[in-house]
């Protein structure tokens, strides 16, 4: 890669840490299997003066799915579950679920929810919103949840999925796409296969194996002082963040909830592991976590033409989606110099990551803002490693 055209990363984030739109970040280049690119800038810890190092540690929010996704895939390797088998064979609540209107009315579901729904967003599931019904409906149970964290009251994650099946669903299951509580849920039915629980099945069959040692639901204590802080955007640039979004904890200690959605923190070095397993079609270093055939399985599109459409907006306009990773269909509709069949996921606190088998490229980029998700900044700093790849 023409590291002169790199360079232009350090200009773009040290501009934004400048300004106070960021407080740090670190970006990770894999190509052709060597590491081009590793760098960090700013500070983990603004108020103490506490840079980004390479081995800082981030909360991952939604770069959590595809590590999920992995989870449930490695069941269904083993024949353990079939991707068409109805939700509620794992949780009989599911059995006769309700889809809410706009004018509050309840209809009965004519289809069931299925495990491939869950690993696609097709379910029906929402995340809480105030701008449709179904979004309004859950957002007591996500206030429930905060006020319960760390007591004996605070709800597991089998049991914040059994909560969800008592509210109504946002769509048909399988006729949209719509972003919400599916990779929780999923969490779920993953320990209720599995006999263990989430993070438990996940360190044996994914971290151990993989050696991501500081990849978790929550950061021991001889790790604190490597935890990033979090902020928000203000008026006047960042602010510390100190609540706790979709109901996860404050990651001092072993959570109830075992957000498969949101709840994993991890660092660069380890999520680039995980990503390079991917990359190799499942197998990293003489260890294999999935099967070639699986891989493939998992980073193709998934969408029917009307779940497609349903999905063209924002970060996935241009973009098919299935196993909770957005994959390029059209590189002009996605406005990307990248190329199609790469896929990716992003975190709401900036987390973001993009696989290209094509090129043999990875690109990991951290940082630790509130609502990011992938915003201009990570288009851009995407536009400048595409332009070095020649």
């Amino acid at each position: 890669m023409d590291k002169t055209r790199l360079d232009r990363i350090d200009k773009l984030l040290q501009s934004q840490i400048d300004e106070r739109k960021l407080a740090g970040a670190s970006v990770a280049i894999y190509k052709d299997g060597d590491v081009c690119f590793d760098r960090q800038y700013g500070y983990a810890d603004i108020e103490s003066g506490r840079k980004i190092e390479k081995d800082t540690i981030f909360r991952l929010y939604s770069c959590t799915k595809p590590i999920t996704a992995t989870a449930m895939m490695i069941l269904f390797e083993r024949g353990e579950v079939e991707l068409e088998y109805p939700l509620w064979k794992y949780i009989p609540s599911y059995k006769d679920m309700k889809i809410v209107s706009e004018d509050g009315t309840l209809s009965d579901c004519k289809t069931d929810i299925t495990i491939r729904d869950l690993l696609n967003m097709t379910s029906g599931l929402v995340y809480p919103g105030g701008w449709f019904e179904a979004g309004r409906r859950v957002e007591p149970l996500f206030d429930e949840m905060i006020s319960k964290l760390g007591t004996p009251d605070a709800l597991t994650t089998q049991q914040f999925a059994k909560r969800m099946s008592e509210l109504p669903l946002f769509f048909e299951p399988g006729k949209m796409w719509n972003y919400g509580t599916s990779a929780d849920v999923l969490g779920a039915v993953i320990e209720i296969i599995s006999g263990m629980k989430l993070s438990e099945f996940m360190k044996k069959e994914i971290f151990e194996p993989l050696g991501m040692c500081d990849t978790g639901f929550y950061v021991p204590k001889e790790k604190w002082g490597r935890f990033s802080k979090l902020y928000m955007p203000t008026d006047d640039g960042i602010a510390l963040y100190e609540g706790h979004h979709l109901g996860v904890c404050d990651y001092r200690e072993p959570p109830a909830f075992e957000s498969g959605g949101a709840g994993l923190v991890s660092t660069i070095p380890d999520y680039l592991r995980f990503t390079r397993m991917l990359l190799n079609g499942g197998e990293l270093d003489g260890v294999r976590i999935l099967s070639p055939n699986t891989v493939s399985y998992m980073t193709q599109n998934h969408m029917t033409k009307k779940q497609y459409d349903s999905m063209q907006f924002g970060s996935t306009k241009g973009c098919g989606y299935g196993s909770f990773l957005r994959v390029v269909e059209n590189t002009a509709q996605a406005t990307t110099n990248g190329d199609k069949g790469e896929y990716g996921w992003d975190g709401w606190t900036g987390t973001y990551f993009t696989v290209n088998p094509k090129r043999n490229l990875i690109i990991i980029y951290f940082i630790q803002k509130c609502g990011t998700g992938m915003d201009d900044i990570t288009k851009r700093l995407r536009q400048i490693v595409y332009s070095a790849d020649f």
